[in-house]
């Protein structure tokens, strides 16, 4: 039996230690991808634990019984807060009736009919399992449309780990994955016209997500006008205009991320808070790319799966209800505004940027960021989740009380920075 430690002042993580022990023996870096304890900005590592025990709202509780308020929300997933019981119940229900059968489920035309009600622009939904899966499925359909190969990046975005994705000197990806890809900066659509004159009839699409919440650097969002221009140049050489929504969909409004910023995309993909949870994202697109996409080849041996997609209709059809998107930008602004003012009175200046319902925050009085390291570090030994150099997530159950916890433990965290760094602080 693991006791609960939630009188206990700082954290400590034997438990979660020794697993990783046991890990690193029989699993390749003991947790693989970017939930590693050095990927995930888990600095210093001592600091922080590295398994979940369970989860529920908005906290999750670690192996040794550690009860924390948690920012990164699975990395997005947990939008209504965790273990919804609205949406579990249509999982289980769905879960009793079938979920991996050898023909779909009803649920999958029902799930495609909602999307296609709540997401503007949206004329057909497919779906499958992670967000890389979405962007590659998609900018297949750029190229099946088009007759084109080159796709249009922005410098620094994040589609996910398909060879494509990535760039030259990443281990296992060949120079041939990524000589199709074009690049330009952020928020410059001359650059995107250079792009076209360069590569007359070439571009197949241009991928980006809504606004540029990369990591590692402040987030910007489109500049007046940015998106209506690149929409229009996408219309005017026929290239395909795809929206990466995996990681803000529905965090700003049910009709997407597209439809907030005042534009329509040709193909949109979701993941993250598609349906609180459960395994399953979705390319959602135009009729201009129907036939296209019906004749790309893209399958998964779990990609019918019913349960996701019982627990999809209830996620989203609860956030319609609640109005989620309001919902986490008022709680969003509520934090930051609170983490604002509690870093400015120990004079730290702490920049947020992004939108409030997946904001991008770092201390500037120290440009090698070990500052911000060091207050991340401080706030996970007193019970609240945030991790250096990525955007946080809030969800939907995170509540005033949550919130008022977390500044008083950031308070207590920027006065630990301010003492440790006197030369630096205002």
């Amino acid at each position: 039996m693991i006791e609960t430690k939630e009188e206990a002042k700082l954290n400590t993580y034997e438990n979660s230690q020794e697993l990783f022990k046991r890990a690193v023996k029989v699993i390749p870096t003991g947790i693989p991808g970017h939930l590693g304890p050095v990927q995930s900005q888990f600095i210093p590592t001592s600091d922080f634990p590295f398994y979940a025990e369970r989860a529920e709202g908005s906290y999750f509780w670690d192996l040794d019984g550690n009860k924390f308020i948690d920012y990164m929300c699975a990395y997005g997933p947990n939008v209504l807060g965790y273990n919804n019981p609205v949406v579990d119940k249509a999982a289980f229900d769905q879960f009793k009736k079938g979920n991996c059968m050898a023909l779909p489920g009803k649920v999958q035309v029902e799930f495609a009919e909602l999307l296609v009600d709540t997401i503007e622009g949206a004329d057909w939904a497919m779906f499958m399992k992670n967000g890389g899966d979405a962007t590659s499925f998609a900018l297949m359909i750029a190229r099946a449309a088009t007759g084109r190969k080159k796709l249009v990046r922005i410098k620094g975005g994040y589609h996910g780990v398909a060879p494509w994705t990535q760039v030259d000197g990443h281990a296992g990806v060949v120079s041939e994955d990524i000589s199709n890809n074009l690049f330009m900066e952020w928020n410059d659509a001359e650059a995107f016209e250079r792009l076209i004159s360069d590569y007359p009839g070439q571009i197949a699409g241009l991928i980006a997500t809504p606004y540029d919440h990369r990591i590692f650097t402040d987030n910007a969002l489109p500049k007046p006008g940015y998106w209506q221009k690149i929409r229009q140049l996408c219309t005017d050489n026929g290239i395909v205009l795809i929206i990466d929504d995996v990681r803000c969909g529905f965090r700003l409004d049910m009709g997407g991320s597209a439809k907030y910023f005042g534009f329509e995309p040709d193909l949109a993909c979701y993941c993250k808070a598609l349906a609180n949870g459960y395994n399953i994202s979705s390319v959602v697109g135009k009729d201009s790319l129907r036939d296209a996409a019906s004749k790309v080849f893209y399958t998964g041996s779990y990609w019918s799966s019913a349960v996701p997609m019982a627990a999809g209709i209830a996620c989203i059809n609860e956030l319609k209800r609640i109005d989620g998107p309001r919902l986490m930008i008022e709680k969003g602004e509520k934090l930051t505004a609170g983490l604002k003012k509690t870093a400015e009175a120990n004079g730290i200046d702490l920049v947020i940027s992004g939108v409030p319902s997946m904001f991008y925050m770092r201390i500037a009085n120290d440009n090698s960021l070990m500052m911000h390291q060091e207050f991340c570090a401080e706030c996970a030994k007193r019970g609240v989740f945030f991790v250096s150099h990525h955007n946080h997530f809030i969800n939907c159950s995170l509540s005033d009380e949550d919130i008022a916890k977390t500044l008083e433990v950031a308070e207590e965290a920027f006065r630990i920075v301010k003492k440790n760094n006197p030369d630096k602080c205002n």
